[in-house]
């Protein structure tokens, strides 16, 4: 985390990996002008909060604005897809749609790169930060496996299909069991918030939606949890090929 605005001015013109900048609603200054440009140049995730919110975060002099700056370099996702098939690789790729507890994406990233995910995709807005705990809970995935920022997932989504890339999503509302799936194609599965599970409008640009079956009394997964099983479902398919 970095305050004031000089400060995050240079850290963006350094070419640091900002997460997301929070600047207090109404400021007003010469300075901040310079800030505004650069963010809307570099296409920033900015979020104007009260002042409040601001001084939660830090009781120093912030100026008006903090910045959160990521540990990793976020990569391209449409230069990864075209990659993997240049090596006649089979692309294995995970979405995380508005996972936004730290420890739980620390936790899938670690099981992705365990699976042999070859990126994990996140929309700009809504996700975890990426965190001293994100990187512990992932035991040191998060530096290991490619991370790539959405500024529009819908996009990104066409992008995947576009590119002969299967996408199916997780969810209990699905009819069909995971084991139904053919995941030794092109794959990009998609696990949900933990509030509400995949947004409506990214499932209905998937090919297929699965769910895992249920023996027990509590209808769903922590999406950890969830994505783990997904994954190694993808891994024992695949195994059995070799």
């Amino acid at each position: 985390m970095i305050f004031g605005i000089r400060a995050i001015i240079e850290a963006i013109n350094a070419g640091k990996e900002v997460e997301k900048v929070l600047i207090k609603r109404g400021l007003q200054s010469e300075l901040y002008g310079e800030l505004k440009k650069l963010i809307k140049d570099h296409n920033l995730p900015v979020q104007e909060v009260p002042g409040e919110k601001l001084d939660r975060v830090t009781r120093k002099n912030h100026q008006g604005c903090i910045a959160f700056i990521s540990p990793v370099e976020f990569q391209n996702a449409e230069e990864i897809v075209y990659s993997l098939f240049e090596q006649g690789k089979v692309p294995l790729l995970l979405i995380a749609d508005r996972v936004t507890d730290v420890r739980n994406f620390g936790a899938i990233c670690r099981t992705a790169e365990c699976a042999g995910v070859d990126a994990i995709i996140i929309p700009a807005r809504g996700s975890a930060q990426l965190n001293a705990d994100a990187v512990k809970t992932s035991a040191g995935a998060i530096m290991r496996i490619p991370i790539c920022r959405s500024m529009n997932l819908k996009d990104t989504l066409r992008m995947l299909s576009n590119s002969g890339v299967q996408l199916f999503a997780a969810t209990e509302k699905a009819e069909d069991v995971i084991y139904k799936g053919d995941f030794t194609v092109p794959t990009a599965i998609i696990v949900g918030s933990e509030e509400d599970g995949v947004s409506p409008e990214y499932l209905r640009l998937c090919d297929h939606a699965y769910q895992i079956p249920m023996m027990g009394d509590i209808a769903s997964l922590n999406v950890g949890a969830a994505a783990a099983i997904m994954l190694f479902e993808v891994v024992r398919q695949r195994v059995a090929l070799v």
